[in-house]
């Protein structure tokens, strides 16, 4: 049975609490918060967007978001108890003439109790929002600011984001979230390789063949037209989810589990990845967009007829990466990303490819490396393969299969989603899942070059249908280094 530790009571501030992501994520991640007993009835959540309503109308949009979130585990009951701790302010943070007379008549500020904004809106507006804070006496004792991903669409404009809001937030205060951290598995991979000896030895070039990160998804724009194309799926993706998963699968052991040590640790990866720059970038990466397609048996649409523009795009919808990290553990090896929109089915895995045995007793004709996936989603869980002989006589048959840990299967409680489990922690000020200064930082340095290659070489992106597994150039890519992209379920 999970056990849920009660946080002290605490005030957050959601801006943009009528958009997307409050509706869909924030809100139901703190009600399931609340009726797992972790959030005190006295704590105090307040959207505020600009959009004219009062608390009333709030809590009933509140309701429909969380009744719908939580499908057949609605309970009406606790509802009624929870929807007491909401409210609603109506407030433009960038106009200076903002009145925040109200919006602080409902928070305590008390440097004992958390104070929490959550900056759900547009990153262009999170300077002016700080900035706003600070004017209005919000950003002094122990209030946190939560920032959402991007950070930035360069390296440039990253740092002139940290480097407005650290004009009014010290860096222990602010939280850049990347809620792929807060994920079962994800988490799970640290005490994978800490709390197992048979492992941690292993985890090296010595054994270790090839690592694999794929974040898959069968969906398109889905309404996220304007944003994506002026993003793609480098800048969306790899900057931040799928280098973050490759931190924490190639980093030294930190420690301890103590917020800088686990971020220094991190940063000591991005730092040693290798450049990826002028001609190396033609040899190591592929970009794709998808055309149109089919799938689930449904024909659907390529992603310039998904554009409401009808000018012809470039940006890439699938991105794959072969890098590599210069360091003692990991010289040699390749860490393979890959990334894309459209693709045949929707799965987060990363692969750990162990060598080959050294030398053949049962023969041609058989697997002999062991690999180790760790699935993400959508059926989190971990699977070590193994080779065994295959029952029946007439000789010694080998078969790879895996030694299965589901998550479904071994926890049957509910445990929560990445999003419940990060805002407690901004609630209880541990940072170690959120991404410093820096961290972000040498992402972009290092996506930057990339983007400049990219750009220099002038190549379209190669199309691939809706429905498959990306362009061929990724499969290529992967077989002129004997090595195949795992495809397994």
């Amino acid at each position: 049975m999970a056990k849920f530790i009660p946080v002290e009571p605490f005030d957050i501030v959601i801006f943009g609490g009528t958009g997307d992501l409050s509706r869909r994520k924030l809100l139901p991640a703190l009600f399931h918060r609340w009726l797992d007993g972790q959030i005190p009835e006295s704590s105090c959540i307040v959207g505020t967007a600009r959009s004219e309503m009062d608390s009333k109308e709030y809590r009933k949009m509140a309701k429909e978001a969380c009744e719908s979130a939580s499908g057949d585990n609605w309970d009406a009951k606790e509802w009624t108890k929870f929807e007491k701790l909401i409210h609603y302010v109506s407030i433009d943070a960038t106009q200076e003439d903002a009145d925040w007379t109200t919006l602080k008549s409902f928070l305590t500020l008390d440097d004992d109790r958390p104070c929490v904004f959550y900056l759900a809106t547009s990153p262009r507006l999170y300077v002016q929002i700080c900035q706003a804070l600070g004017k209005a006496g919000l950003s002094h004792g122990n209030t946190r600011v939560v920032l959402e991903k991007p950070i930035g669409t360069d390296l440039e404009s990253a740092k002139a984001i940290n480097d407005g809001v650290a004009e009014v937030y010290a860096e222990r205060q602010v939280f850049r979230i990347d809620h792929y951290l807060g994920k079962e598995t994800v988490q799970n991979l640290m005490v994978l390789r800490f709390a197992n000896m048979l492992f941690e030895p292993i985890w090296s070039r010595n054994y270790v063949d090839h690592v694999q990160i794929t974040v898959a998804e069968d969906l398109g724009l889905e309404g996220r037209a304007d944003y994506y194309d002026k993003s793609g799926a480098l800048r969306d993706m790899v900057q931040n989810h799928m280098l973050q998963l490759l931190c924490l699968t190639a980093m030294e052991p930190p420690n301890q589990l103590e917020d800088d040590d686990v971020r220094t640790e991190k940063i000591k990866v991005l730092n040693a990845l290798t450049p990826i720059t002028g001609e190396a970038a033609k040899k190591q990466t592929v970009r794709g967009q998808y055309k149109a397609g089919v799938k689930d048996g449904k024909p659907v649409k390529g992603y310039l007829e998904e554009l409401s523009s009808e000018t012809v795009s470039s940006t890439e919808t699938f991105v794959a990466i072969k890098a590599n990290i210069d360091n003692w553990r990991w010289a040699g090896v390749p860490f393979y990303l890959r990334t894309g929109k459209r693709m045949s089915h929707r799965h987060s895995d990363i692969i750990i490819q162990f060598k080959p045995t050294p030398h053949s007793l049962f023969g041609e004709g058989y697997e002999s490396a062991n690999r180790l996936v760790i699935r993400l989603q959508p059926d989190e869980g971990v699977r070590l393969f193994v080779q065994i002989k295959e029952p029946g006589p007439g000789g010694l048959r080998v078969k790879s299969l895996p030694l299965n840990l589901s998550y479904a299967e071994s926890f049957t409680v509910r445990y929560p989603d990445a999003y419940e489990r990060l805002l407690m922690d901004v609630v209880r000020g541990n940072l170690s899942l959120f991404m410093r200064k820096d961290e972000v930082e040498a992402a972009w340095t290092w996506v930057d070059g990339l983007i400049e290659a990219w750009e220099q070489s002038g190549e379209p992106p190669e199309a691939y249908s809706a429905g498959s597994d990306g362009p061929l150039a990724a499969a290529m890519m992967m077989d002129r280094d004997g090595r195949a992209w795992w495809e397994g379920s």
